[in-house]
């Protein structure tokens, strides 16, 4: 089957699946009492008419770009990570702690530090989960659903007590967050004074390197290789557990530096939403990407664009906060749904088999 066809039919899966989605959420603002049309306008192009919303759609596709590389990591080598918000936060939280113990250090070393802290705190978290499924057979989707409760209760319980900012005991406000990082932590600004920063480039730099391991390395050709076909990887003496336990690791450890990007570059401290749903977004952009570290850098750009064009979009209809909720949720599962038809050659073969018959005739 030629490639163009198959792109075509990706094309086409994707925007009928889209289509279905936006129609079914004009029904829901025709109820609410808002202008579909007026709404969707807003929502697709109201973030690229001036460089606040093109800035705020890549600081928003920045942690969702190295979530759904994890993700992709993972899914390719045959387990499930949906333990993305527990990874940040732990990620985040390890590499707050480093920010606020060495404030002094010089940038070049603070952050680097931070980042490999962040890393090794996801990683850490992704691994548990990776060892329980690979030498327990526990199901991978349980014990990171578990791991995230766990990750959360030690998260607010760390920015409400131990690492809780002085200023808040002082005023007695009690809002839960750390001190603000030292300078010397800060990600560079590309847009001042708006917050994009340069982790952007580390997320896609990061992109391309976990491209080049997954399909230009050994390693990356047995991790897949496990993925695809476990039985026939044990067969060939591959340590089929091993490589779920790496997944994980580097799923995790890719979480946990999404929660240092946010941490060092957009809000500089830790605070309470600092993961604002990555994790489970990340999933839906590594889907839509492909399962591909490649086709994950467009893909988080595009929900990076939608979640602030939502944002933008309530503003300007004033419906509802939850049927922004809705309609997003409507996007996400026509994109779940799409995949599903992209990626089963089974169907595609059947449905352009049926095209192309109606075509001849």
């Amino acid at each position: 089957m030629k490639k163009s066809t198959i792109l075509i039919y990706n094309a086409a899966v994707i925007l009928t699946f889209l289509f279905c989605a936006l129609l079914l959420g004009a029904v829901l603002f025709a109820v609410a009492g808002g202008n579909p049309l007026t709404a969707y306008a807003v929502m697709f192009t109201q973030p690229l008419k001036d460089a606040f919303g093109i800035s705020e759609t890549l600081v928003r596709a920045t942690p969702l770009m190295l979530v759904a590389v994890g993700v992709a990591i993972s899914f390719r080598s045959g387990i499930l990570n949906i333990g993305g918000e527990g990874q940040i936060l732990i990620g985040a939280v390890a590499g707050a702690f480093v920010g606020l113990a060495l404030p002094d250090l010089p940038k070049f070393l603070l952050i680097p530090l931070i980042f490999a802290t962040a890393f090794l705190g996801g990683a850490l978290w992704g691994t548990l989960a990776g060892w329980l499924k690979a030498y327990l057979g526990v199901n991978e989707i349980l014990s990171t659903v578990m791991l995230n409760y766990i990750a959360s209760q030690i998260y607010i319980y760390l920015l409400r007590a131990p690492m809780i900012d002085p200023q808040e005991l002082a005023y007695g406000t009690g809002i839960p967050q750390t001190a603000q990082l030292s300078p010397n932590a800060w990600l560079t600004r590309l847009m001042p004074p708006m917050r994009l920063h340069s982790g952007l480039i580390y997320a896609i730099l990061a992109a391309v390197l976990i491209y080049l391991m997954l399909w230009k390395t050994t390693l990356g050709y047995r991790m897949r290789a496990c993925g695809a076909e476990p039985l026939a990887a044990r067969y060939a003496g591959m340590n089929v557990k091993r490589y779920l336990v790496l997944a994980m690791l580097l799923a995790g450890g890719m979480a946990g530096l999404a929660g240092a990007m946010e941490l060092c570059g957009v809000h500089r401290r830790a605070l309470e939403a600092l993961s604002a749903g990555y994790g489970f977004s990340g999933i839906v952009v590594a889907l839509f990407g492909g399962l591909h570290p490649l086709g994950i850098i467009p893909a988080s750009m595009l929900f990076g664009l939608l979640i602030v064009g939502a944002d933008m979009m309530q503003r300007a209809v004033t419906i509802p906060a939850h049927i922004i909720l809705a309609i997003q949720g409507l996007i996400i599962l026509a994109v779940v749904s799409s995949s599903i038809f992209i990626s089963n050659r089974g169907i595609r073969a059947r449905i352009l088999s049926r095209f192309i018959r109606e075509e001849a005739s």
